[in-house]
């Protein structure tokens, strides 16, 4: 059954091979994958895609497990194997389905320069919301940020306790606590350094 299936897939591609293919696919990291400016692990590090990240993906390269996404606010280069597509509603593995959803091939000498070595102002995006440990922090906690101002940085997407701080962004320690903090849109959110993530919003 299955092999009549991925016949009447196969067959369903070719059928419609004359229309182009998408210019960018939805996606999704299949695990923490680190991204990097270049197809290649001597490639500088762009950042950390934590696992369950949406990334659009541009393409991958001929012959190569290595493709192009933009994915919380970063740009760059990750193995196709850890990233999966949709396919007839179960997340599928894109080395393993480029074929049949016509992945984009895309080269990496047109876009080179492209991956910032950081995320661009505006256009960061906070990473996936996990559960986490809400605190209560102390008042000397605000009293402190407020003394020691951050610069602010600024997001697309909704502030959200347990969201992930992106790659690249500066989180401030807060002396003789667990905690630091970082100012997103204008509010101070205090952030696990380990894990980067938000466990408490100040209004």
């Amino acid at each position: 059954m299955k092999t009549w299936l991925k016949s009447l897939f196969a067959a369903s591609a070719l059928a419609t091979a004359a229309f182009p293919a998408w210019a960018q696919m939805t996606a999704t990291t299949a695990s923490d994958i680190t991204v990097r400016s270049g197809p290649g692990e001597e490639y500088p590090e762009v950042g950390v895609a934590t696992r369950g990240s949406p990334a659009m993906l541009d393409g991958c390269m001929q012959g190569s497990s290595w493709c192009r996404i933009d994915v919380n606010g970063m740009r760059g280069w990750v193995f196709a194997e850890y990233l999966t597509i949709e396919h007839e509603g179960t997340p599928v593995l894109v080395e393993e389905y480029r074929a049949q959803h016509e992945v984009p091939v895309v080269t990496y000498e047109t876009t080179s320069g492209v991956a910032p070595a950081s995320p661009a102002p505006g256009d960061l995006l906070l990473g996936p919301v996990e559960e986490v440990e809400v605190i209560e922090p102390p008042e000397t906690v605000i009293t402190y940020i407020e003394q020691h101002p951050a610069e602010p940085i600024y997001v697309r997407n909704e502030l959200a306790v347990g969201a992930t701080i992106p790659p690249g962004v500066t989180i401030q320690e807060v002396p003789d606590y667990d905690y630091s903090y970082v100012v997103v849109n204008d509010r101070p959110v205090l952030i696990d350094p380990d894990t980067r993530r938000i466990v408490h919003i100040y209004d």
